[in-house]
């Protein structure tokens, strides 16, 4: 029976396999190429991406290659999740999420082949190439995370300044969307939020609401003092108050708070910086004692020796 069932195992076990690996392969030859995206707001930023990166011109086509078979395996949670740090992110390089998987995937084969390059040199063997590997896969994510976060802190630095620059532009009769004009017209084209505040007058151009445009503009930078803006912005709309004196409360309130937080993070700053600087000075005492208890033992030695000698 032993000898009969092993055979059995080990074909089944083939097929499974065998059709296990028809799947993926019908699946990743199946999947329809999809065009390179030049409409909307990814797709013009992945063409300013081309244009700018001749690296990422070169591997664009794989990556949507790739993205477009590898999506088919993607739970809806994961991409969702994915799709919402690229929006952060300042749609980065007009990616979907797929094409991120895409891109970790790739990195991943090329950490792979690095790494075992120096697992033969170094006689690491395969333990190079998996930490490579690893290390290629996450590293496009965390640098997402990076410039996502980074992109979150550079808008809140300069919203209060916005914010002031709406306030005179609407002081001297420009309305909402006119005194948003003025400032993407004048501010730096690729600063994070005068790309958000030109595409929210996009969408106001568009016939949107100035709620619905504020409220996306609140969902792609999830700060809090956006989120104060636009909450202060649509109360001002539904009461009836002066927007500009709303403007002028809330500059000064961001201003306040950024203040607030910079008395924080120096205040942080003394507490961490403690510990260092107390090693710095037990070493310094330590350079200067050493000497002198090396001289002072020096000194004592044959007088020691004398006194061992006499007894």
């Amino acid at each position: 029976m032993t000898s009969f069932g092993a055979p059995v195992y080990r074909l089944a076990s083939i097929v499974f396999g065998g059709a296990l690996i028809f799947v993926v392969t019908y699946r990743f030859a199946s999947a329809p190429n999809r065009p390179n995206e030049r409409l909307g707001r990814r797709g013009l930023k992945r063409m300013d991406a081309i244009a700018r990166s001749e690296s990422f011109a070169a591997v664009e086509p794989l990556v949507r290659w790739f993205g477009v078979r590898l999506g088919a395996f993607m739970p809806e949670g994961f991409a969702d999740h994915l799709d919402k740090q690229i929006l952060y992110a300042g749609d980065y390089l007009g990616l979907l999420a797929s094409e991120l998987v895409a891109i970790c995937f790739l990195s991943s084969i090329v950490g792979a082949i690095m790494g075992a390059v120096v697992g033969w040199a170094t006689g690491l063997g395969g333990l190079a190439a998996v930490g490579f590997a690893t290390a290629g896969a996450v590293g496009p994510y965390i640098q997402l995370l990076g410039l996502a976060e980074e992109r979150r802190h550079r808008i809140a630095r300069a919203l209060p300044y916005a914010v002031d620059a709406l306030t005179l532009a609407m002081s001297a009769g420009l309305d909402f969307p006119g005194a948003v004009r003025q400032y993407v017209l004048r501010a730096d084209p690729r600063a994070p939020l005068t790309e958000e505040l030109s595409y929210l007058l996009q969408n106001l151009n568009l016939g949107h609401t100035r709620r619905a445009g504020l409220e996306e503009l609140a969902v792609r930078v999830p700060t809090e003092v956006v989120r104060e803006l636009v909450h202060a912005v649509v109360q001002a709309e539904e009461k009836g108050t002066p927007l500009g004196e709303v403007l002028t409360i809330q500059a000064t309130v961001s201003r306040q708070r950024r203040s607030t937080l910079a008395e924080e993070l120096a205040a942080k700053a003394g507490v961490k910086l403690a510990a260092p600087l107390a090693i710095l000075m037990l070493s310094l005492v330590a350079l200067l004692i050493a000497p002198l208890l090396l001289k002072t033992r020096s000194m004592l030695t044959p007088q020691v020796a004398a006194a061992t000698s006499r007894r």
